[in-house]
Order: structure tokens, then sequence, then C-alpha cells
């Protein structure tokens, strides 16, 4: 553990630090290792039934509602998008194809491709010459507007701002300048004076507070933050280490009280019992059940081969026995005879149908 002291080697604070921190150290670690190793058994615990519930519960859950929602979901629109949208796009299509697409070219091809050339015509043989005369005359005027403009607007109004109106802006311009300079002055010292009080009555107060109170205060509140983290991090440790071994031994104490007396009886009784019962039970019945298998299908071959037998009887009492078919020593003549008509034989390698080969 961290908390011990290493043998023959006197106990030495490291470089940097004082006796502050080596004497906050020891009692913050024992507090938190002390409330940190329930936390870390339970959340050990917790994490253990977590993978479980989710290799057993969840995760077969979670298949389940994808499959089905798939089913639900999924599986219609595709269905409903290629068996039926798709076939509807493109009978739409289809028809604004024919209702709307070539009525418009056939508009546009027959009445108005010749409604603008007639346009352009009337553009380019009425409408320019118009437009041109117009302009030329509207020229005319504009250049009488603007010679009347200039001689009875910009020519009074150039000589009010050469000798009226720039001297005037000069001398408010030299007023302003002044006011200014003087309220900005008087602003300057206000401010200094502002600047020094609130120097001398706030900010030498608060740098010395900061400076002699504030800053030892939060060096020591940052040793024990500091020490506090370093300890819950080794408590953090220590306490995985104690709900391991802790969890080791529940689960070698289960194994011993569940496990090892069930293995044992599976091993010890289960086992030859079965063994038994196999040898004893099943397998004679196999057998048996084998046997008389075989049994049954000898006397349904048997009771197949009597009806074969006597619808022959039966064909023969009542169509007669065929002709070219004699009947062997020691044999039962057999049926040969065939309500179909036969046909001719089949060709085989020691035979032949050509003139050249046949004996």
């Amino acid at each position: 553990m961290d908390l011990e002291k290493p043998a023959g080697r006197p106990a030495a604070a490291p470089a940097g630090e004082g006796c502050l921190v080596v004497a906050v150290r020891v009692p913050v670690r024992i507090v938190v290792l002390v409330l940190v190793v329930p936390v870390r058994m339970v959340w050990d615990a917790l994490a253990v039934a977590g993978r479980f519930l989710n290799d057993t519960v969840l995760r077969p859950l979670g298949r389940a509602l994808l499959w089905m929602g798939r089913a639900v979901f999924v599986w219609p629109f595709v269905g409903l998008w290629r068996y039926v949208l798709v076939p509807l796009g493109l009978a739409l299509a289809w028809l604004g194809r024919v209702l709307v697409v070539l009525p418009a070219v056939a508009l546009h091809r027959h009445v108005l491709v010749p409604l603008g050339h007639a346009a352009g015509w009337l553009y380019a043989r009425v409408l320019t010459p118009v437009g041109r005369a117009l302009a030329a005359v509207g020229g005319a005027v504009w250049a009488g507007v603007v010679w009347l403009g200039r001689c009875l607007v910009v020519v009074p109004s150039v000589w009010l701002y050469r000798w009226v109106l720039t001297p005037v802006g000069r001398a408010v311009a030299w007023c302003a300048g002044g006011l200014v300079w003087l309220v900005t002055t008087i602003v300057s010292w206000v401010g200094r004076g502002l600047y020094w009080t609130a120097r001398i009555l706030l900010v030498l107060p608060a740098l010395a507070v900061w400076r002699w109170v504030l800053v030892p205060v939060g060096r020591v509140l940052a040793v024990v933050a500091r020490e506090v983290g370093d300890a819950l991090g080794h408590a953090w440790r220590i306490a995985g280490h104690v709900s391991l071994a802790v969890g080791r031994f529940l689960g070698t104490v289960l194994r011993w009280v569940f496990v090892e007396p069930v293995r044992r009886v599976y091993r010890s009784v289960l086992t030859p019992v079965g063994h038994v019962v196999r040898d004893a039970v099943l397998r004679p019945a196999a057998e048996a059940a084998r046997a008389v298998g075989r049994a049954t299908r000898q006397a349904l071959a048997a009771a197949r081969a009597s009806v074969r037998e006597t619808r022959a009887g039966i064909r023969r009492a009542l169509l007669g026995e065929p002709a070219g078919a004699p009947a062997r020593a020691g044999r039962k003549p057999q049926l040969t005879y065939r309500r179909e008509p036969t046909g001719p034989e089949a060709r085989t390698l020691g035979s032949s149908t050509t003139a050249l080969t046949k004996d």
C-alpha cells in the first residue's frame, strides 16, 4: 500500500513539500480510503451486474426490437416504395409527358415560334425607327434642361458655398475645436483625480489583501485539494484490489458451496445412473424398437407381394394368359401381359438398326 513506509529508510518529504503537506497527506488518505472502499465495491458489483444484464437481456431484447422495427417500419415502406410508389411515379411521368410536355412542345413549335418571329419583325421594322426618333427628340430636350439647370441652380449654389458657407463653417469648426479642448482638459484632470482616489482607497488595500491573505490561503487550499485528489486516486486503486479480492473470495465460496457439490453429484451419482439407465433401459428399448420396425417392414413387404400376386391372378382370370409367356418349372408363371401397346426394341451396343451392320 502507498500508506506504508519502506523499511530501512527514514521517511523524508519529497523535494518541494513541507511539513504541512506531510501532515495533511496521511489522515486525508486514511479517511478517503475508508470512504472509497465501499463505493468501489458497489461500483464493481454494479458493473458486473450491468455486463450480465447486457449480455443476457438487453442485447437479445435490442436485436428483437431491431428485427421488429424492420418488420414493422422498414419492410412495409420498402414494399410500398418498390411496388406502389415507383410504378405510380412511372405512370404519372408518362401521363405528364403525354398530357403536358407534348402539348407544350407543340404549342411552342406551332404557335409561340411564329408569334415570336412576327414580334421580331414588328420590333425591327416599326418600333426601332420610332424609338430612334423619340431618342433624338429626348436628347435635345435633356440638353436644354441640363443647360437651364446649370445656369439657374449649379452656378448660384457654387457661389453661395464658396463665399458664404465656407467662411461660416471654418469659424464654427474653430469654436468647436476650442470647446472640445477645454472639455478634454477638464475631463482629464477630473479623471486623474478619480484614478488616484480609487487607487489609494480601493486598489492598494485589495492588492494587500490579495498578496498577504488570499494567496497564502489559496496555496493551503491548493495543497489540500491536491492531496485529496491524490488520496482519491490511491484509494480508488486500493479499493479496486480490495474489491477484486472480495470478489474472488465470494466466487470461491460460491464455487465450493454450490458448484463443486453439484459437479460431484453429477459425476458421482447422475453419470453412473445415466449409464445404467442407458445400458439397462434405453439400449434394450432401442433394440426392441428396431426389431419391431424390421418385423413391420417384412410384414408390409409380404402383404405387398400378396397383393401383387392377387392382382395378377385376378388379371389372368379376367383377361386370360398372354401369348408367348411359357411357365418355368418350379416357379409360378409371371404376368408379362401389358395393356398398353409395346414399342420397338431398344437400341443397345450389341444390336444395330442399319443395314450394313445388321446380322
